[in-house]
């Protein structure tokens, strides 16, 4: 007898936990499917399928782009492969295609990890472990790295979750963002250009703090400067006009998010075409390995030699 051959996306892991059930897929440590009583939270995809737009992928050991693919770390200058040659960009780190190792599980969480090697561009060896909790609240997850290597190393991490309000289109959920800056960026390749008061800079666009429909508003941004509660917590939520949604929280570690409308360049004949919203908190800005030409705090972190970094952020439903 011959063994079935293993899903595209990589092993798969389901986890469970009251009302709420998660998949996760080994390559990129994804998160490949969340349901609150049965109601899709993300947009999924198929268990054989490759993963399309870093749907649900862990972004490490950066997220967002660095341009150009070069950059200079404690006086050396680096240049890493450009993963978005469209854009001649370095696109969402090194782990989003490794291949994570199960560390344990239970059917309410599993923990995944994998090893960056030293290679061309990044030369320094990095552990990123991961596990995704699903409780009462929703779904968790911490992503922990340790820098394995002699040297300091450049660091930052992120989700890239495309978030489903409900059954209605995009342009007609309601989004709560809680920002005051927002980064601008060329319209071509989405390079850093600025970063400002989201009430000075075109408002009406990138002023999101209290609740306003998302209308035909695109969004591909860096958002900075965010609004928190006692605890360090921050709460974006995006709602469907029955009165469901999706609400991402996450902690004082990730200092920025990202937030994509999911706009394709052939429009509604693409058939992914603002179906989710990618909402991406990141413990640096995009760029961020370039740190030195930016008058503004990009978050950048530097893991010493045996040191570890950890962030985590959470989904969970929002129920009429």
């Amino acid at each position: 007898m011959t063994s079935s051959p293993r899903p595209a996306s990589g092993t798969p892991y389901p986890i469970r936990s009251g009302a709420y059930e998660a998949e996760i897929a080994s390559v990129g440590a994804t998160l490949r499917a969340l349901r609150h009583d049965g109601r899709d939270l993300i947009l999924s995809f198929d268990a054989d399928e490759v993963r399309p737009d870093y749907r649900g992928s862990t972004l490490a050991p950066w997220p967002n782009r660095i341009v150009d693919g070069t950059y200079t770390f404690a006086g050396a200058e680096y240049a890493t492969a450009l993963t978005e040659p469209e854009r001649s960009q370095a696109l969402h780190g090194l782990a989003a295609w490794l291949d994570f190792a199960l560390v344990e599980r239970s059917e309410s969480a599993v923990t995944l990890a994998a090893t960056i090697e030293p290679q061309t561009g990044y030369p320094w060896r990095v552990r990123v472990e991961t596990t995704f909790a699903l409780s009462a609240d929703g779904l968790t997850q911490t992503v922990r790295a340790r820098n394995e290597s002699a040297s300091a190393a450049p660091y930052g991490t992120g989700p890239h979750p495309y978030l489903v309000a409900g059954p209605a289109p995009l342009d007609e959920w309601t989004l709560t963002l809680p920002a005051a800056s927002v980064l601008e960026v060329t319209a071509d390749r989405l390079s850093p250009v600025a970063l400002h008061r989201v009430t000075d800079h075109d408002p009406d666009r990138f002023d999101r703090r209290s609740p306003r429909p998302i209308g035909d508003v695109q969004l591909d941004h860096a958002f900075s400067g965010i609004e928190r509660d006692a605890t360090g917590t921050a709460v974006l939520r995006v709602t469907d006009p029955s009165g469901v949604g999706v609400e991402v929280s996450w902690g004082a570690e990730c200092t920025w998010v990202q937030v994509y409308t999911g706009d394709k360049p052939d429009g509604a004949a693409n058939p992914a075409h603002r179906r989710g919203m990618a909402v991406e908190p990141m413990t640096c800005a995009p760029d961020a390995f370039n740190t030195a030409e930016y008058d503004f705090d990009t978050g950048l972190l530097t893991i010493e030699p045996g040191g570890e970094v950890a962030a985590s952020w959470r989904i969970g439903a929002i129920l009429a």
